[in-house]
């Protein structure tokens, strides 16, 4: 009986000494918000596109990488340069543009030397970094993850995303010690995330105009990254659509023929 009751008290004890840890670890729920890609007729607004591709290269890409996406599929269909004019994406002069703007490392040349040259749409966006190492050690010990397929790879997708962008700004709760080079985001696993607020109202000049307060250069962004996570979702969605339309009239037929042959035999 005394060996119970050390057991309950030892346990109670350290659910004591944990309560302020568990307390400074739970995290808010992502915000709602409102997408144009949400639902079975969703697309992606090509404009939120283009303004957030301008947000990550202007911003994001400076400790992100894009390692799965090339040049090239900003101007396939459904992408955000996309032009019908243009077929082949490696021919849009959009796409062209945007790759000459990167340094690539190519080679070896016939001396067996490493190289660089212009970005070509083929080419897939470059890290920022050589290697992990040098990621975390410009970083803090933290490895900025690539953003390839973020929206996916984290849980509440888009809204998470979202809502850690703009999540910055809140007093941190008491118990929380928020160590140098840490900052406190409540929709942040454990509270602390090592990146710092990213979005300031004015931040990026908008090429169509369009006024760049946070709130708007967080819903593009994260709308580009989607479509990088997911760049064929309308094809997939539009497939998806025909093939419950030609189910429909299937059954439709099997039904008139079931009935139809049926009809002649007495029940």
């Amino acid at each position: 009986m005394r060996l119970i009751n050390r057991l309950l008290i030892a346990a109670a004890a350290a659910l004591s000494l944990a309560a302020p840890g568990l307390a400074a670890e739970e995290t808010h729920h992502p915000e709602e918000h409102q997408w144009s890609f949400e639902g079975p007729f969703g697309t992606f607004d090509r404009a939120a596109l283009q303004r957030g591709f301008q947000v990550y290269e202007q911003v994001c890409s400076a400790c992100h990488s894009l390692d799965y996406v090339s040049f090239a599929d900003l101007g396939r269909e459904g992408g955000p340069f996309h032009n019908e004019e243009y077929a082949n994406p490696n021919e849009n002069p959009v796409v062209r543009a945007i790759a000459a703007e990167y340094m690539i490392t190519d080679g070896p040349d016939d001396f067996g030397d490493m190289f660089e040259r212009p970005g070509r749409p083929a080419d897939n966006f470059p890290s920022p970094y050589a290697n992990d190492q040098q990621a975390r050690a410009a970083n803090g010990g933290a490895l900025p993850p690539d953003l390839s397929v973020i929206t996916k790879a984290r849980q509440g997708g888009p809204e998470y995303i979202r809502s850690l962008l703009l999540g910055y700004g809140e007093e941190p709760p008491e118990d929380l010690n928020v160590r140098p080079g840490l900052y406190y985001n409540p929709y942040f696993s454990g509270g602390l995330i090592a990146m710092p607020p990213q979005l300031q109202d004015g931040l990026v000049e908008y090429a169509d105009g369009t006024e760049a307060t946070a709130d708007q250069m967080a819903h593009d962004v994260v709308a580009f990254l989607t479509w990088a996570g997911e760049p064929h979702m309308e094809a997939r969605k539009r497939m998806g659509m025909m093939v419950m339309i030609y189910l429909l009239i299937l059954c439709a037929l099997l039904w008139a023929a079931y009935k139809q042959v049926w009809s002649r035999i007495e029940h």
